[in-house]
This record gives structure tokens, sequence and C-alpha cells, in this order.
């Protein structure tokens, strides 16, 4: 904007282009979508898109406006079919199969403080554990992964010490009984941030055991919705910038 007003000040852009983009500055009505471009103004971190329930015409054209407008892109939830269609139509951009996760971005500028480790319990967990990823790095985070390491067979856990010691926030995607976040932050000095995923037998109901297991810790965690790894990642990048 600044920009823009310097441009109109020393007459290299004229006062009506001026007016037309200003009109778009806090949003741009796009009918399907009101794209938020003081996202970044705002909170410091650009908007994000939520992939799952929207064409891909709808997301197309949304990319192509907030790339005009400079913005880098996260586009999260989104099935493998969708992701291969996205990277023709965006070459320069990045699909994360494992996060389902779509990604454009200038470059990696660190803003956060410190690093950021995303845990996952078990295998099974990790798509949830990967978007956390994905979301963090496009924040400008530095991020590891541990992954594989739940209570079945903690001697894993406590193998990576060092590298747990090291974070500045922690993630934990659970699933089945929820346990693993109670045990990280029972060692750890930093913020713990637990994800239930919604994996498990009947009794789990699709991650709700997880959920009340992780409400219940006794080692104080912040704890998510289930699967969202996005929330957490977001959650643990504000803590990240303090």
């Amino acid at each position: 904007m600044r920009k823009l007003l310097n441009g109109v000040r020393k007459g290299t852009v004229a006062l009506d282009v001026a007016v037309e983009q200003l009109k778009e500055l806090p949003f741009q009505d796009l009918v399907h979508t009101k794209i938020d471009h003081h996202r970044t103004l705002r909170k410091g971190m650009e908007e994000v898109l939520f992939g799952e329930g929207k064409s891909l015409q709808h997301m197309a054209e949304t990319i192509r406006s907030m790339r005009k407008k400079g913005s880098d892109i996260l586009v999260t939830r989104i099935a493998k079919d969708v992701g291969s269609k996205l990277k023709k139509l965006f070459p320069e951009g990045m699909y994360n199969e494992a996060g389902k996760c779509f990604v454009i971005k200038k470059g990696r500028a660190v803003k956060g403080k410190g690093m950021i480790l995303i845990i996952s319990a078990g295998t099974s967990d990790i798509p949830v554990a990967e978007e956390a990823y994905a979301t963090c790095t496009f924040f400008g985070n530095e991020a590891e992964k541990l992954y594989d390491v739940g209570v079945a067979g903690i001697h894993r856990l406590f193998q990576s010490m060092p590298l747990l010691r090291k974070a500045r926030v922690v993630i934990v995607a659970a699933g089945m009984e929820g346990a693993l976040p109670s045990i990280v932050a029972g060692i750890v000095g930093a913020p713990v941030i637990a994800i239930p995923t919604s994996i498990g037998y009947g009794a789990s109901f699709g991650g709700l055991s997880a959920l009340l297991t992780m409400l219940n810790s006794c080692s104080t965690v912040a704890t998510f919705n289930i699967d969202n790894g996005f929330g957490a990642a977001y959650f643990a990048t504000l803590i990240n910038r303090l």
C-alpha cells in the first residue's frame, strides 16, 4: 500500500487506478471466494486455502488472484489427483502427497525463533503430521520430523532426547489411546501441542478417545481438534515467533 501511495504522489500511478487497487486491499470478491488480502498485515501470516470440498476451478482462480498480489500459496486437504492438476496449472508449486498440501513459495526465509519438532506416534499418523510439517515450513519455521515413536515401543522416543531438547515447540500427532503427548510433555520443557488422529479400532470412536486422553493429560498440553495438523502448526508458529 505504501508503494501504491508513493506512486500516486509521484504521478507514476494514476489516481483512478490507485482507487481501483485500494478497493481490493481489504478483500477481493471473486463471488465464490472473498480473498482476505489484509490477512498478512493483520495477522503476520498469509491466508491459507482449505481445499477439501472446493472445485479445481475455484481454487485455481483464487490462487491466480493471490499470486497477482504477491502472496505465497498453501492449499490444504487436497487429494492426489487434484494436487497433480494444480501442479500442471502452476508448475512452480510443489505437492506434498503424504500431507495432502500444495505449496507455492518464493523463498525459505526463516521467521521462527527456533525449531519446531513434529512427532507421530505411529506410521498411520504421518498424514496428519505431514500436514503440520508442510504448514510449519510454509510459515518460515525450521522444522524436524520424528515419526513412529509411539508408546508401543517408547524406547524409540528416548533414543531421540537430544532432538527433543533442541525443540522450541513440539507437535505430537497420535491416534489409538492418544497417550504419547502426555509422555513427551513430561520429559521436555518446551510447549507441547497435541493432535488426536482418527486412527484406531472401534472404541477409538474416530479419534474421540485420543482427544479425551489429551484433554485429560496430567502433563499440560495444548490440544487441537481431531486430525487438525494445520491448526496445530499455525499455533506452533505463533509460539515460535514470540
